[in-house]
């Protein structure tokens, strides 16, 4: 198989409301599309050259346009956004919040085949149309909806809440310890996103005292335990990440650029309480999420103590709690002590989300995938600026799609 390089990308502001702004789902694609191909030193007649001799192909990650935006056909969009686009081959991938590293992994496997020698990434999700409880309903749908969905207010709060009672169940560890850790979690992820430009919350305020403040009128209680500094954010946003052949890495003589070592992709039960009772004999409390992560190992030939860094899928602080172990950073129910040790602080030896994650950086659903892969290359190459973290040779990310159904992780290094 040929190797998969990371030329670059851009992202969009997520503090953005692009409603407001009274424009749509194409003044953002160009946006971040254009901004994307400049950061790699494309142009859009470069797009036309390439599409002649059939090496570029275009993958869009999505969750439910549909719904949102009143949009379907996302792929063939893209010919709205540059006459560019015109003949390249285009399609959009689902799966929830995880929509994007679909299409990573569609992306990565074309390269990979030789099938084409530039594939352009493209993840986006407006979600500031509508009203939060119309929102909220829309993602439900990432769940099995007639069952976990359906007139739920709120329902992935509740469902996140549950992992949150699980973790108190399965384990022997103290209520008032689990529950700091979370909080911990939240203003960690909040400082972080106050290094990033394009953070949402980067003006936000959060400490440890709010975060353990729950059920008050600043921090109302919305799932179970957690509260809403639990909660990732609401985003309108997009990310693009553009993707190289190793022959036109030579071709273009690049010198050097972050190499794909290696992936995992695991899906499971789709109901949350299915997942529960399966996974009572296994040591993790989602081992799906665990194999998924174990795959990437083996296939990388890395293991946890090679990996610098991770971005991870904060959707709650009770998912970012649960991939402390998944990525071996701890034995399962010990992931408090890598919060209370400052292991995954920004300067710690295993930072999880320099960026801010989902709860900081912010979480517009089906562009959170790319983005996180996005934040791997600025780390690996040394572009992160203000959120660099001081070493960072080897990088990896979980995106889940539902309630930790669908599993990515990816790892991005240097060669």
């Amino acid at each position: 198989m040929n190797k998969t390089y990371i030329l670059g990308g851009a992202q969009t502001d997520f503090e953005r409301n692009w409603t407001k702004e009274g424009k749509n789902v194409v003044a953002l694609l160009k946006e971040a599309m254009t901004d994307g191909l400049q950061d790699v030193g494309l142009t859009y007649e470069d797009i036309i050259e390439l599409n002649k001799s059939n090496q570029v192909a275009c993958f869009v990650g999505n969750f439910i346009a549909e719904q949102y935006v009143n949009q379907g056909h996302l792929g063939a969009l893209l010919t709205e956004v540059n006459p560019a686009f015109y003949g390249v081959p285009s399609a959009r991938y689902e799966a929830a919040c995880a929509s994007s590293s679909v299409a990573l992994d569609a992306g990565i496997t074309k390269i990979s085949n030789g099938d084409y020698d530039v594939a352009i990434v493209a993840g986006w999700e407006l979600m500031k149309t509508v009203d939060s409880k119309t929102g909220g309903d829309f993602l439900g749908y990432a769940a099995y909806y007639e069952k976990e969905g359906k007139g739920i207010d709120f329902p992935f709060p509740k469902l996140f809440g549950k992992l949150a009672d699980e973790f108190l169940g399965k384990y022997d560890v103290d209520e008032q310890c689990f529950m700091n850790a979370l909080a911990r979690i939240s203003v960690i992820n909040y400082a972080n996103g106050k290094r990033n430009p394009n953070a949402q919350t980067r003006k936000w305020f959060m400490d440890q005292m709010q975060a353990e403040s729950r059920g008050i009128d600043t921090n109302p209680c919305v799932g179970g335990r957690l509260a809403v500094s639990d909660c990732s954010q609401v985003t309108d946003g997009a990310a693009v990440v553009v993707l190289a052949s190793e022959k036109f890495i030579k071709e273009h003589g690049i010198k050097s650029a972050p190499v794909v070592k290696g992936y995992g992709h695991r899906t499971a039960p789709m109901v949350f309480d299915k997942k529960m009772s399966d996974a009572k004999e296994s040591e993790y409390i989602l081992p799906w999420t665990r194999q998924a992560v174990l795959d990437a190992y083996r296939r990388s030939g890395l293991t946890v103590d090679d990996i610098d860094f991770f971005e991870t899928h904060d959707c709650f602080t009770s998912s970012e709690y649960a991939a402390i172990s998944a990525f071996g950073i701890t034995e399962p129910g010990k992931e408090y002590e890598a919060v209370e040790q400052g292991v995954i602080a920004f300067d710690g030896n295993k930072p999880i989300n320099p960026s801010g994650g989902l709860i900081g950086c912010g979480h517009p659903v089906g562009a959170s995938g790319a983005r996180m892969f996005l934040d791997l290359y600025k780390q690996v190459s040394g572009k992160a600026g203000t959120y660099q973290v001081k070493k960072a040779d080897n990088g990896m990310m979980l995106n889940i799609g539902g309630s930790a159904t669908t599993n990515y992780v990816f790892i991005v290094g240097k060669e």
